[in-house]
C-alpha cells in the first residue's frame, strides 16, 4: 500500500452502504483512481462535505489494486459558480463522466487534468454555453488520441478542403470515400482547427449551424470509444428543452 497526496477532482461519488462513499478522482499526479471512503457519508468532521462531483481537493490516499482507500481531505473549492445554475451542472456532470468513462485507471494525464480544471474554472465565473463545450470535447478527443483528422481523409489520405463527410465512427472521409457518411461543412472544420491551437476557453465561437454540426461530429467520436451512452447528455438535452 503506498501513501501519497495529490491534487483531485471528484468525477463520481456514490453511497457504499450505511456509512461510506465510494469516489471516482482524477489525481493530478495520480491519475483516475476508485477510493472507499470510510464514513464518508456520515462524517462531516473528516469530510465535510466534500465528496460531491466536479469539488476540487487535496487528498490523502492510500493507493494499491483496486480499490484505494481515502485518509484526509482538503476542500480547495466546490465551484459555487456552478452549482447556482442547472445549465452549469449539466455541462461540469458531462465533462467529469466522460472524462471517467474514456480515462484508463491509474494513468496520469496532466494535460487532460489541466483542460477539466480549465473548463471547470471557466464555467464557475462565466455562462454556460455550448461552445465552450465544443471547446472541451475536441480538445478532449486530441489528448486521448481519439481525434479525427481535420486535414485529410481517413480512408484515402486525400487533403479535405471544404466540406467534407463524417462515418459512424467520427472519421472524416473524402467525397469520395464518404459512403453513407453525414455532410460536415468546411467552417466547422476550420474552426474545430482553431479550437485546437487556442489554449483557453471563452475565445472560440461556433455561428449556428456550424454549432450543431460540431457537436454531432464530436458526440459520435466520443460515442464511438463508450461501451454505452453518457447519462450527462441526456440531461443537457433536458436541460435545454427546459431553457
Amino acid at each position: 500500500m503506498q501513501a501519497t497526496d495529490s491534487e483531485a477532482i471528484v468525477l463520481s461519488a456514490m453511497d457504499y452502504g450505511e456509512s461510506d462513499r465510494i469516489v471516482t478522482l482524477m489525481g493530478r499526479e495520480c491519475g483516475k483512481v476508485r477510493v472507499i471512503a470510510r464514513h464518508g457519508k456520515t462524517s462531516r468532521k473528516r469530510f465535510s462535505g466534500a465528496l460531491e462531483v466536479f469539488a476540487r481537493l487535496q487528498v490523502r490516499l492510500a493507493l494499491k489494486e483496486g480499490l484505494s482507500s481515502l485518509r484526509g481531505v482538503d476542500i480547495m473549492t466546490v465551484f459555487p459558480g456552478i452549482r447556482r445554475e442547472l445549465a452549469k451542472i449539466a455541462q461540469a456532470g458531462y465533462a467529469c463522466e466522460v472524462v471517467d468513462r474514456l480515462l484508463p485507471d491509474a494513468l496520469a494525464n496532466p494535460r487532460l487534468y489541466r483542460l477539466l480544471l480549465s473548463y471547470l474554472e471557466h464555467l464557475d465565473s462565466s455562462p454556460a454555453i455550448s461552445d465552450d463545450l465544443r471547446f472541451f470535447q475536441v480538445n478532449l478527443l486530441n489528448i486521448l488520441g481519439y481525434r479525427p483528422s481535420l486535414r485529410s481523409c481517413s480512408h484515402c489520405g486525400t487533403a479535405l478542403e471544404g466540406d467534407a463527410f463524417f462515418s459512424t465512427s467520427g472519421e472524416l472521409l473524402c467525397a469520395a470515400c464518404r459512403g453513407c457518411g453525414k455532410g460536415i461543412g468546411g467552417e466547422t472544420l476550420a474552426i474545430l482547427g482553431r479550437a485546437l491551437a487556442t489554449g483557453r476557453f471563452g475565445v472560440i465561437r461556433f455561428p449556428g449551424a456550424s454549432l450543431v454540426e460540431a457537436g454531432v461530429l464530436l458526440n459520435t467520436a466520443i460515442a464511438s470509444h463508450l461501451n454505452r451512452p453518457l447519462r450527462s447528455l441526456a440531461f443537457i438535452d433536458n436541460v435545454l428543452d427546459v431553457q
